[in-house]
């Protein structure tokens, strides 16, 4: 975890930063380490949020390789949308939903290490800015 929260970025110009957090937990015989950040921007129900996560799977390569094949579905209707995408060569997914402009990306790095980020109230394009601010190689290097 301590390797963990220092990749969560700081807030950019103009926004500001929860304190990040970590949790480690034993699922079903596994461990799973999780940290966690929330950034703002403005007040407001309609203000732009963000938020970003990385779970470490090391332990369960059955769930990576699970989550992963799901990620090859591709679909465009009137309600969002869902792609799958490549990051720094990393494997990804993007989905965005029209109605609460909710827009999540993940991305597998190293086969291990789940980011996921979600942001609110933004363009869907913010999604590759948000994922620059993230040292992908820092978690991957181990």
């Amino acid at each position: 975890m301590q390797k963990l929260l220092p990749i969560l970025p700081d807030a950019p110009q103009g926004w500001t930063a929860d304190k990040p957090e970590g949790s480690t937990e034993d699922v079903g015989g596994f461990r799973i380490t999780n940290v966690h950040r929330d950034y703002h921007k403005g007040e407001g129900d309609k203000a732009p949020n963000a938020a970003i996560s990385i779970l470490d799977s090391i332990a369960n390569p059955d769930y990576v390789s699970a989550t992963t094949a799901a990620w090859n579905n591709n679909s465009e209707t009137s309600e969002g949308y869902s792609k799958s995408v490549t990051i720094d060569g990393n494997p990804g997914f993007e989905a965005f939903e029209n109605e609460t402009k909710h827009a999540t990306l993940w991305v597998m790095v190293a086969n291990r290490y789940f980011l996921q980020i979600e942001l609110q109230n933004q363009d869907p394009k913010e999604l590759q800015e948000w994922v620059k601010r993230v040292d992908l190689k820092k978690l991957g290097d181990d």
